[in-house]
């Protein structure tokens, strides 16, 4: 009735546990990582709020497209944010993408038409396309929507102005612009624009001094931001400051070296004070930058003339004014002449008067046509067109032993 009872494998049972283990770490911890065929694998998401982090950083630091990029990436994460749009907007302003700010602000308006920043922005955008009338309205409706907004009022302010210097808007245009800037200070005093729109509302006024110090404040918020630096640099000059004025656009040359505004102003700078030679190294450093662009072919050669280097004055004068092909084969397209327009008639009147200097008597005439007609109103292009004619004139009725190309046109009043 006993039955012999059966030894027990404690090997056995310990293998079991142990697979049994393995089996459940296997499903638990080593299945979920292997992704299924076929399927695509999940990636984690990044917090828009770390790349607006990340733009604001940029920002500060002066790296605008690294910043832009950097609010189009938050945009990317999360599209449904109107704040981000109107960020990325403001500073593509400042960057000088004045078309991609005005698409930004327009979606910032779509997502929130009640954001009286995205108007406000979009109105900004307006205005430094030149487009008076609808900046306008859109400054006007962000005021409406929030009367406080003082980066508004700031907007507002620099487009009075520019009415003003336009000689459209209302007839105290001025005086409004004036109590515009101070609103801005007064609402946004830690605000670059509000600073900005006050200094450049002195310096169309001509209170230099003051503006300068409105400059530097809105230069303290933010040292970075090139078009600071040129605003306080043209200041300068204003003042005959003008090695203070160089030193600032070299300093915007710095922060944007694809800017051709900072060699070129720099170069018209000095030449203001007679240093030619060092004009037309910046010269050719913006013409370095934008090589098929006519003024600044114009402006080369305007300072090479200057310097009594009247050979190569007339290839840069003729690019600018007859248009042509640069020494690497890029199509420059001519200057269009018109009575208003004050660089092209600089650069017609130069090119007429190097003509006539180097003997090139047949393209004088026309040239100086040109000018007469467009321009009769004009007393300095029509002063220099006229002395073009009659310096060829005189090597008509006087042939000079002087070689072609190497005679001063320091005598001939030039502005």
């Amino acid at each position: 009735m006993t039955r012999k009872r059966r030894p027990i494998h404690w090997f056995r049972i310990i293998l079991l546990i142990v697979l049994i283990a393995i089996a459940v770490y296997v499903q638990k911890v080593v299945v979920p990582t292997v992704p299924l065929p076929f399927v695509a694998t999940a990636t984690a998401t990044r917090d828009p709020a770390s790349y607006v982090a990340d733009a604001q950083q940029a920002f500060e630091n002066g790296k605008l497209l690294q910043a832009i990029d950097a609010y189009t990436q938050a945009i990317s994460a999360r599209a449904d944010d109107p704040a981000v749009y109107v960020a990325l907007a403001r500073v593509q302003v400042f960057a000088g993408k004045y078309d991609e700010a005005l698409v930004n602000a327009e979606y910032a308006i779509l997502l929130n038409s009640d954001n009286s920043m995205a108007h406000a922005i979009r109105g900004w955008a307006r205005s430094q396309k030149g487009d008076y009338a609808n900046a306008k309205i859109s400054i006007q409706r962000a005021l409406e929507l929030d009367p406080q907004n003082g980066m508004a009022h700031a907007y507002y302010a620099e487009l009075l102005g520019n009415e003003y210097l336009n000689n459209i808007g209302p007839t105290d245009a001025i005086t409004l612009a004036g109590e515009e800037s101070k609103n801005a200070i007064s609402l946004a005093p830690d605000s670059i624009e509000a600073h900005r729109a006050r200094g450049y509302i002195l310096y169309i006024t001509n209170n230099y001094e003051d503006a300068v110090a409105e400059y530097k404040k809105a230069i303290n918020l933010n040292a970075n931001i090139p078009d600071l630096h040129i605003d306080l640099g043209v200041t300068y000059r204003a003042l005959g400051l003008i090695d203070e004025a160089v030193q600032e656009y070299t300093l915007a040359n710095t922060l944007n070296p694809t800017d051709t505004r900072p060699d070129l102003y720099a170069s018209r700078a000095l030449a203001s004070v007679g240093s030619y030679g060092l004009a037309t190294q910046y010269a050719e450093g913006a013409v370095s930058i934008s090589p098929t662009d006519p003024y600044l072919r114009g402006n080369l050669g305007v300072m090479l003339y200057k310097s009594v280097d009247l050979t190569n004055a007339v290839i840069q004068l003729s690019l600018a004014v007859d248009g042509g092909t640069t020494e690497d084969g890029q199509t420059v397209t001519p200057l269009v002449l018109t009575a208003q327009d004050a660089r092209a008639l600089e650069t017609y009147y130069f090119y007429a008067l190097a003509l006539a200097y180097t003997r090139h008597c047949d393209r004088v005439l026309p040239v100086s046509q040109q000018i007469l007609t467009v321009a009769q109103v004009d007393d300095t292009a029509t002063y220099n067109a006229n002395a073009a004619i009659a310096i060829c004139q005189q090597f008509i009725l006087t042939p000079s032993p002087t070689p072609a190309g190497t005679a001063t046109p320091g005598a001939t009043p030039t502005p």
